[in-house]
C-alpha cells in the first residue's frame, strides 16, 4: 500500500469516525429493554410503510427503517471490530428477530460488517424526495458513499454510472435552502465522488472532464472550510 494512500485512511477514518465512542461495544449497548424498543419501533415502521397511508407518510416510516438500521450497523459494527463478532444475547436476538421480520440489516459477505440503510432511504426519497425535511436525500448519499468502500475511499466498489448518480444527488442537496446542517460532509463527498469518477472513468477524455470538476469542487471547498481537518486530505485525494 503507498505511503499516501495509508495517511489518507489514517486521516479520513479520524475525521469520520472521532466522534464515535470506539470503546463501547453492542453488547454494552443493546441492553434487552433496548431491543425490545427496537422491535416495537421495527414493527410500527413496517405496518406504516405497507399500509395505505399517503406517500409521504410511508415515506416517513421508510426513513425511520433506515435510521433504525444505521443505529443498530454502528452498534453491531463495534462490537465486531472489538470482538470479532456480535456478541451479547440481546443483540444477537434482536437480529434475529429482526431478520425473522425481514428488516434490511444483514452482514457483507466480503467484510463480515453490517451495512447502511441506504435502500430503506432510497425507497423513501422515491416516495417523498423531501422526507425529513430534505434529510432523507442526505442519508442516501451519505449511507451509498460509504458503503461503497471499506477503508480506502478511493478503491470504490460502485460501477462508473452510480457514482455519477451520487454526484448528481449531491449537487440537488447542495443547491437546496437553508443549506443542510452537513454542509461540509456533502461537500467533501462531492470532491471525493468526483475523484472517483474521474479514476473509473470509461475513457481519457471524460476522465480529465471529471478530474478538472474534482479540482474545482476542492478549490470550493477550501475557501468555504479552510479550517476542516479534511483540507489536509485535499492534496491526497487530488494527487496522481
Amino acid at each position: 500500500m503507498k505511503r499516501g494512500t495509508r495517511f489518507l485512511q489514517a486521516l479520513l477514518g479520524a475525521v469520520w469516525l472521532g466522534s464515535a465512542s470506539i470503546g463501547a461495544s453492542a453488547h454494552d449497548l443493546i441492553t434487552a429493554e433496548a431491543a425490545e424498543r427496537y422491535l416495537a419501533r421495527a414493527a410500527t415502521d413496517l405496518e406504516r410503510s405497507r399500509s395505505r397511508e399517503s406517500p409521504a407518510r410511508r415515506a416517513e416510516a421508510l426513513y425511520d427503517l433506515g435510521r433504525l438500521v444505521d443505529e443498530l450497523r454502528e452498534l453491531l459494527n463495534r462490537d465486531i471490530a472489538t470482538h470479532g463478532k456480535v456478541q451479547g444475547l440481546p443483540s444477537n436476538v434482536l437480529v434475529k428477530e429482526l431478520r425473522a421480520r425481514s428488516v434490511a440489516l444483514e452482514p457483507a459477505a466480503d467484510s463480515g460488517r453490517y451495512g447502511s440503510g441506504a435502500g430503506y432511504y432510497r425507497a423513501a426519497v422515491d416516495l417523498d424526495a423531501q422526507v425529513a425535511g430534505g434529510d432523507g436525500q442526505y442519508r442516501l448519499l451519505a449511507a451509498e458513499f460509504y458503503d461503497g468502500f471499506d477503508a480506502d475511499p478511493l478503491t470504490t466498489r460502485w460501477p462508473h454510472a452510480r457514482i455519477v448518480h451520487q454526484v448528481r444527488l449531491a449537487d440537488r442537496i447542495r443547491s437546496r435552502q437553508p443549506p443542510h446542517p452537513e454542509a461540509e460532509e456533502i461537500q467533501f463527498i462531492l470532491v471525493v465522488a468526483c475523484v472517483q469518477a474521474a479514476r473509473s472513468a470509461p475513457d481519457r477524455d471524460r476522465a480529465r472532464t471529471w478530474r478538472e470538476r474534482a479540482n474545482q469542487e476542492a478549490a470550493a471547498f477550501r475557501a468555504r472550510y479552510p479550517d476542516s481537518l479534511r483540507v489536509a486530505a485535499l492534496d491526497v485525494l487530488l494527487s496522481p
